[in-house]
């Protein structure tokens, strides 16, 4: 099954929606959001001002703020997903390390590694 999405993914993805500008319809289904659920965000980011929605239009437009946290959080992205892979790589060179170089100790054959200790 699938992951579910934190508030900041949920957020930078309808700002994406909107940066050209986009109405609740559009974005909804876009965002793969509920009614409920978009007008719980749509309601935050114009509170924080990070959309702003001119009534002669009816859509939705990121401000500059919206476009600073979107290029931020992009960044902020690409950073966590270098960091993923890097710790994903340490796992499996830890699990190869274990495997061929503690081989010895499961067998009980510890006379190796308490010399090399000094014992």
């Amino acid at each position: 099954m699938g992951q579910h999405r934190t508030s900041l993914q949920i957020l930078a993805d309808i700002l994406r929606i909107v940066r050209t500008g986009a109405k609740k319809t559009r974005i909804m289904y876009q965002a793969n959001l509920s009614f409920m659920m978009l007008k719980k965000y749509l309601d935050f980011a114009l509170e924080t001002e990070l959309v702003v929605c001119p009534e002669t239009k009816g859509c939705y437009f990121a401000t500059p703020k919206g476009h600073e946290f979107l290029e931020k959080y992009e960044k902020f992205l690409l950073r966590s997903n270098k960091v993923e892979d890097e710790l994903e790589a340490m796992a499996k060179e830890r699990a190869m390390l274990e495997e061929n170089f503690m081989r010895r100790e499961r067998r009980g054959d510890l006379s190796g590694l308490r010399a090399a200790s000094g014992q």
